[in-house]
């Protein structure tokens, strides 16, 4: 009798240390579940923030392009100004030039 009692005792040992295992091994996988949970809500926030600062940099884009579009105009006007101011330049010379060769 006394050896059924320790063999129900050294099995009740190995069902405890089974079910502590179990437990053991079930908190390790709620912590990888965990940590797998914390890197995607991580990949998650990072994607949100790149989308919010793509944004950003194309308004800041479009903004300059328009910045170029409108000095380029005015790059345009100068050039033409310039062009006319040598014309009539070129015209006061010739004047002088004919000033000079009818003396």
């Amino acid at each position: 009798m006394h050896k059924l009692a320790l063999n129900k005792e050294k099995e009740t040992m190995e069902n405890q240390t089974l079910f502590n295992e179990g437990r053991m091994k079930t908190t390790v996988e709620l912590e990888k579940f965990s940590n797998l949970e914390d890197k995607i809500k991580t990949i998650v926030n990072e994607k949100v923030s790149l989308k919010k600062q793509i944004q950003k940099l194309e308004d800041t884009l479009k903004s300059k392009e328009a910045e170029i579009e409108g000095l380029n105009g005015k790059l345009k006007a100068l050039d033409e100004e310039r062009n006319s101011v040598r014309a009539r330049v070129d015209s006061l010379l010739n004047l002088i030039a004919d000033v000079d060769s009818a003396k």
